[in-house]
């Protein structure tokens, strides 16, 4: 393998050679104005809002909350949809066509983010207070892009460092998840307690650069997929005990930017833009049906008085046929006032009723998942004690609470184990079939062939 060198002030520029030659590692670009990255304060804060910004683009061609749906028994392609929407749906992906998005998305931004460790550690011109936070992003930002990885693809290559010109061989599940854990404890010791923004990181009450307490949060989460509860529960009793910052916000109001439940959110590319997850679901007019719309099955899920159906679902008619579509997001005319959630406190609560359960906790998971049902004008929770019984109800919740955002309910599904029962039933409804190694997605054929150290997931 061979290894290149290069300045610290240049780690941008000699990651894009070393990952063009894969086709689809390159970085986003510099922010115009900006040279040298890490030569000052406000250059190095510019070129890591930029890596947010060019995320929250990058959504725009492989939208998680879309295509993962689509690929669970959450979301309907319409007959007249475009784009990859049939092959998700259908669960029909493969080597040539479409599945590898994501791949090619989060290790754009693994490379990004390391080239901020290495250019922000050898930096002398920033201030402790820059390399500091700085720092914490980028190990935040890894953690959370190789979190997606390891759920969409299973084993991964780690990369670490800017040296490399090639991705290396798949390193097996288990290890990627101790580099998340090790990076997002890493970052959750670095990043500061308050949100900071602008160029010389003031506090600001705009929550879309990443704190302490998304940190937390993605700890309390990936604790809860590893099956370490009692982390997973003092995780997420961290951000929920910050009540001075965080609490559960009126339904109408969750999604809107800087609402007090949100935990992170993706700053829009402009002011003219609309969170991604808004432009995806809302049909373009009302002539048109929507590309997307939500089964029967995740309908049928809503209990009768369920503010949350109403509230977070809209509909249109067309040629007599009823069309109901997710509706989080609202706001497509300015002045926009919704910022793209990809963290908020309401998964804390069911993270930590799960958590609980599982450690024998049931009274207090109740109470966790009550907060959730009493917020969407439901009655408490009624049935049975048993552990089983509550296990039950919180997917249940996390079903009706968490649909359509970032791939939660496929990623349910199989660190579950329920997604062969499930879909082996769902996917002949969708006019498919299903096999259980279609769980992953798979790798791009010209990826494979311009790699020799990648292997193709199991079925494709």
């Amino acid at each position: 393998m061979r290894h290149i060198r290069f300045s610290h002030f240049y780690p941008v520029f000699f990651i894009a050679v070393a990952f063009t030659a894969g086709h689809c590692y390159k970085p986003p670009p510099l922010p115009l104005g900006i040279r040298h990255p890490f030569s000052s304060d406000s250059a190095a804060i510019g070129f890591i809002n930029n890596l947010y910004l060019n995320w929250d683009a990058a959504l725009s061609g492989a939208n998680l909350s879309v295509l993962a749906g689509l690929s669970a028994d959450e979301l309907i392609a319409s007959p007249t949809a475009t784009r990859q929407y049939p092959a998700y749906y259908l669960n029909v992906l493969n080597e040539r066509t479409y599945g590898f998005e994501f791949w090619r998305l989060f290790y754009r931004n693994i490379a990004t983010a390391d080239s901020v460790i290495i250019g922000v550690d050898s930096a002398k011109a920033l201030s402790t207070m820059a390399k500091t936070q700085l720092l914490g992003e980028a190990k935040f930002v890894r953690a959370l892009s190789y979190f997606y990885l390891v759920n969409l693809y299973g084993d991964c290559s780690l990369v670490t460092d800017t040296t490399v010109n090639r991705l290396p061989p798949r390193a097996p599940a288990a290890q990627v998840w101790a580099q998340i854990k090790a990076d997002a404890n890493d970052a959750l010791h670095l990043l500061s307690a308050d949100y900071l923004g602008g160029p010389t990181l003031s506090p600001t009450t705009e929550r879309t650069r990443p704190t302490k307490w998304v940190a937390s949060a993605l700890l309390a989460r990936v604790y809860l997929y590893t099956g370490e509860y009692d982390s997973a529960e003092a995780a997420a009793t961290a951000v929920i005990g910050n009540s001075v910052t965080f609490n559960l916000a009126p339904l109408h109001s969750v999604f809107v930017k800087n609402s007090s439940e949100a935990i992170w959110q993706l700053p829009p590319a402009n002011t003219t833009s609309v969170p991604t997850d808004a432009l995806y679901f809302t049909p373009s007019s009302s002539v048109n049906m929507p590309q997307v719309y939500v089964s029967a099955q995740l309908l049928a899920a809503f209990e009768p008085g369920d503010q949350r159906r109403t509230e977070w679902l809209d509909s249109m008619t067309i040629s007599a046929t009823r069309y109901l579509y997710p509706y989080k997001y609202k706001v497509m005319v300015p002045p926009f006032t919704e910022y793209e959630t990809v963290f908020r406190l309401a998964e804390q609560y069911l993270i930590r009723a799960d958590a609980r359960v599982h450690q024998g906790n049931n009274l207090s998971a109740v109470a966790d998942l009550n907060v959730i049902r009493t917020r969407a004008g439901l009655p408490a929770y009624t049935g049975p004690p048993d552990a089983a019984s509550i296990f039950n109800a919180i997917r249940h919740e996390r079903r009706v609470e968490l649909f359509s955002e970032w791939g939660q309910r496929w990623f349910d599904l199989k660190r579950t184990g329920k997604i062969d029962s499930i879909m082996a039933v769902y996917a002949p409804l969708k006019g498919g079939v299903w096999s259980p190694d279609w769980a992953l997605y798979p790798l791009a054929l010209v990826d494979l062939q311009n790699d020799s150290y990648l292997t193709q997931n199991p079925g494709y």
